[in-house]
């Protein structure tokens, strides 16, 4: 019952923040509202913002702080029935209706908010441009009604002011999708991998809008012969210069982000991408101190989800294991805290300074926080060049330490999968990788009594026989104590580029590599604890409240006396400058001390993991002791092997029987999209297509 009420006043608190947008660009809101709350907002400790700040960033920050405070109970019950049955009622809104370049797959839900804010950019741009032109031929005298020329242009210069406002509608939810642990996506269902294709239409958007009102400005310089404005940094209004130099930044991000560029060079994407600080900077700088506010709640909890991040990337994780498999993949096994808990198809970035001391790379997570308390694992595929220099570092034998950092993992907050009657895993490549996580968590959930667990049909797709080696990862390096027996597992494996199997001498064995523990690695754990979601929480209320009260002090004591509200004898920039600092410093202060607190509350356990001893010879997979060869022969039992063909996909879910089977994919593209597309043709009503990745 509570958990119902916080999320009703949730609901209502966003819908009442999304009316305010709705209203903004209206009349009643320029005439009748905004007057009204300046006169009893405006004071003397946040000048005209304080309008700003409570309509814009109050309502966001409030939902994002109740939302941790949501999960954090939400995370300690077990989901029952009834929420299941609800859950797959709701599988409608989740169907895919839209499998398209360069959209991808889209569900009934997203395309149905992708209309409302397509429709809410396209409202805002008719009210301003209406109440503009009202303005305008409002104050036009008789001198200007005879040069129609100087309509024409004072129209067209408010049409490129206007489409620049458009564009900072979209700023207010850009940084939204790129908050890893964000409790506001959670609330939604939705995690960051899955939500990153919202921050990428997203920017494409603004960046399309911000560059006709660039160009705009320009042509409009040119015809009025003021082309000196593009060298302008006001001290009392917006700085041209800013705005040009915000532009070049995002431009090239822009550009480095478009597919073709960023998968035939990615470093030059990952690298100019890292610009986005400057960016920011230069646009706030640009646009000033009241729309800063509008679009304070995303850029507030992005950079406070950055600098926990970093935080979490500064300590050194020990790297306990690694096993080579002969198909070019490697396993990394990673110390981890007991009390880190995570979900299957989470993320776990890893970051090789010995490789690159920049680049960061997501790994979807193969291991089970339930059957591997102490370990974390992720599968690496030697596909780039970072990766291929890791992998020829491990298959060289001659490694026995190796420094790695970590961020993560982020993940989803439930199993929503188990709540299907049956399962079809569609995979090609190392897309396989999510898919045992899955199971891998059926596997645990077998063990309990009187629990129901899916049917696993695994469909996967190889290029040679030595990708098979992949399904090894199906169990743990150090063996589970479940019964394999106990589910229904069925792996139909299809290797596409040979004809027949070949003769086992012909490839290598597997090889696991142990490492020699070093005292300042340390395992992985929450950069939070336990109670992540209650300290997150903490941090976003406490940080906002002191950024408040540090920006109150600042401007009753500093920037009043000097412009008393009236925005004249105080730098535009400077309050800019003011705003930014203080948001950085009071999330600073308090992620720091969180921090802190956490890390000495997690000592004594990290001390006592440090001291455990593991073997530094290189063994053969198959003389492990831990890895039960029974668990190996049941595997090869449910396995069946097909050569030169790809799998007939319409035919294997077309056919499959079932009241209710949840649908995953993961690999090409074009398997996905294929997959995606069948179960939402209609020609199979209990298909039910369930998006597990950012691979969309």
């Amino acid at each position: 019952m509570n958990n119902m009420i916080i999320r009703l006043i949730l609901l209502l608190v966003f819908v009442g923040w999304l009316i305010v947008w709705i209203m903004v660009p209206t009349k009643t809101y320029k005439y009748t509202w905004k007057p009204n709350l300046e006169a009893n907002l405006t004071s003397t400790y946040f000048g005209v913002q304080g309008t700003n700040l409570l309509l814009f960033a109050f309502p966001m920050m409030f939902v994002a702080a109740l939302s941790c405070v949501y999960l954090h109970l939400v995370q300690k019950k077990s989901q029952n029935s009834t929420e299941i049955r609800s859950s797959v009622a709701a599988g409608f809104w989740r169907r895919p209706v839209v499998v398209t370049a360069p959209l991808g797959v889209v569900t009934a839900m997203e395309l149905g908010f992708g209309v409302m804010f397509i429709s809410l950019l396209v409202w805002s741009l008719a009210n301003y441009l209406i109440t503009s032109f009202g303005n305008l031929h409002m104050h036009m005298n008789m001198t200007t009604m005879m040069n129609m020329d100087k309509v024409w242009q004072s129209k067209f210069r408010s049409v490129s002011l206007r489409l620049g406002y458009i564009g900072n509608i979209c700023w207010a939810f850009l940084f939204f999708p790129v908050t890893r642990s964000s409790s506001i996506l959670h609330v939604f269902g939705l995690t960051s991998e899955s939500s990153i294709k919202y921050h990428i239409w997203l920017g494409h958007l603004s960046m399309l809008l911000f560059a006709v009102h660039t160009v705009g400005f320009i042509i409009y310089w040119g015809m009025t012969h003021q082309m000196a404005e593009m060298l302008e940094w006001s001290s009392t209004y917006v700085s041209n210069i800013a705005g040009e130099i915000a532009i070049v930044f995002a431009m090239a991000m822009w550009v480095t982000s478009i597919p073709r560029v960023r998968r035939k060079m990615f470093e030059v994407f990952f690298y100019t991408h890292q610009l986005y600080p400057l960016y920011i900077l230069f646009y706030v700088l640009h646009v000033g101190a009241s729309y800063f506010c509008m679009i304070l709640p995303g850029i507030f909890l992005f950079v406070i989800d950055r600098y926990l991040r970093f935080l979490q990337s500064s300590r050194h994780a020990a790297l306990v294991s690694a096993r080579v498999l002969p198909c070019e993949t490697i396993e990394l096994n990673f110390s981890k805290s007991k009390g880190l808990d995570y979900n299957p198809t989470s993320i776990l970035f890893v970051n090789v300074p010995s490789i690159s001391k920049l680049q960061w790379h997501p790994f979807t997570v193969n291991s089970n926080s339930n059957m591997e308390a102490d370990k974390i694992s992720v599968v690496i595929k030697s596909l780039g060049s970072w990766s291929q220099k890791l992998y020829k570092q491990l298959a060289s034998n001659s490694v026995e330490h190796i420094q790695v950092s970590v961020e993560g993992p982020y993940g989803p907050t439930s199993s929503h999968f188990m709540r299907h009657k049956g399962l079809v895993m569609v995979s090609g490549g190392s897309g396989i990788t999510p898919m045992i996580c899955i199971i891998r968590e059926i596997i645990f959930q077998s063990t309990k009594p009187d629990c129901h667990v899916p049917s696993v049909r695994l469909i996967c797709a190889f290029k040679n026989s030595a990708d098979l080696s992949l399904l090894q990862l199906l169990l743990p390096l150090s063996g589970t104590p479940s019964d394999l027996t106990q589910i229904q597992l069925q792996i139909e494996a299809y290797v596409t580029r040979e004809t027949e199997q070949q003769p086992p001498s012909s490839q290598k064995p597997s090889q696991t590599l142990w490492f020699k523990p070093n005292p300042l690695d340390l395992p992985i754990s929450g950069v939070l604890g336990p109670k992540s979601w209650l300290w997150l929480a903490a941090i976003i209320s406490s940080s906002f409240v002191l950024f408040l009260f540090v920006l109150g002090m600042v401007t009753r004591f500093y920037i009043y006396p000097i412009d008393h509200n009236t925005g004249d004898s105080y730098h535009y920039s400077f309050t800019c400058l003011w705003y930014m600092f203080l948001v950085c410093a009071s999330i600073f202060i308090v992620s720091s001390t969180v921090f802190i607190w956490c890390k000495n509350q997690n000592a004594m356990e990290r001390n006592q993991i440090q001291n455990v001893e593991v073997p530094t010879e290189t063994i053969d997979d198959r003389e492990l002791e831990s890895f039960p060869l029974h668990h190996e022969s049941l595997i090869a039992q449910a396995t069946q092997v097909h050569y030169g063909t790809r799998p007939d996909l319409k035919k294997i879910l077309l056919e499959t029987k079932g009241s209710d089977i949840g649908v995953l994919a993961c690999g090409p593209k074009k398997m996905r999209h294929e997959v995606a597309k069948l179960c939402s043709s209609g020609l199979a009503q209990n298909l039910h297509f369930e998006s597990i990745s950012f691979n969309w």
